[in-house]
């Protein structure tokens, strides 16, 4: 089974809103509905909603009823961080059944071809594409792990603590992350309770953990400039002007 969660908790604070970003309407419909537009045509099987706590009421009126589908398979209120939102996500999938590989399969065996795969992707990114989804799941089934990325286009400089430059790293080997980011299901989840256990600093998204916790390397999928995180009023009017 394919598992996708949809992390749609963030607050209204850097939009100056007092909406929250994921319910902004963005082309005439909240703006959380593009993603779940596409994850619906894709090759997932079961999507997870996790939102502010105490919006699951709201979010199955007035997202799911009108514009989602059967694929919603749960509405789960997020945790304090992110990591925490990930893992309530990652609980539901396991609590509706969708783990179907051998007894015994951990992160450091072999993976079985079928592997439950589940992405996780940003609400706040409209512009997923079909193609991007299916990318992903493939090379999560090839490699175990992957992001969707994007070359930078600018010039990157290491600054120290007085605001000078010490290191421009090489443009060629530098790329933008963005989101879904996808895993088998094992590993993902193992990362994660090995982070939970033994939490370490300077941890950023969900490939980190893989690396950090359990060693392995991340594919990069070709992402989207397009693919962009709607955070700030000025991304709204990027968001309207890109649909």
């Amino acid at each position: 089974m394919v598992s996708a969660i949809l992390l749609a908790g963030g607050s209204g604070s850097r939009m100056h809103s007092e909406k929250a970003i994921q319910y902004i309407e963005v082309g005439g419909v909240p703006l959380i509905v593009h993603a779940l537009r596409t994850f619906r045509e894709s090759p997932v099987d079961a999507i997870i909603l996790v939102v502010r706590p105490g919006d699951e009421e709201y979010v199955r009126q007035e997202i799911v009823r009108p514009y989602g589908s059967a694929k919603v398979r749960a509405i789960v209120p997020g945790g304090k961080e992110r990591f925490d939102s990930v893992w309530e996500g990652i609980e539901a999938i396991q609590a509706f059944g969708s783990g179907r590989q051998e007894a015994g399969n951990t992160a450091d065996s072999a993976a079985p071809a079928e592997e439950d795969i589940i992405l996780i992707h940003d609400g706040a990114r409209p512009f997923v594409s079909v193609e991007m989804i299916r990318a992903s799941i493939e090379a999560a089934r090839q490699h175990g792990a992957c992001t969707v990325a994007v070359p930078v286009k600018d010039t990157i400089k290491v600054v120290d603590a007085s605001g000078f430059g010490i290191d421009t790293p090489d443009r060629s080997t530098l790329y933008q992350v963005q989101t879904p980011q996808t895993f088998r299901l094992s590993w993902i989840r193992e990362a994660h309770r090995r982070f939970r256990a033994e939490p370490r600093p300077g941890i950023t998204d969900d490939t980190m953990l893989v690396e950090e916790y359990l060693g392995k390397k991340c594919f990069t999928v070709p992402g989207d400039y397009r693919n962009l995180k709607v955070t700030t009023p000025e991304d709204i009017i990027l968001a309207e002007a890109l649909l």
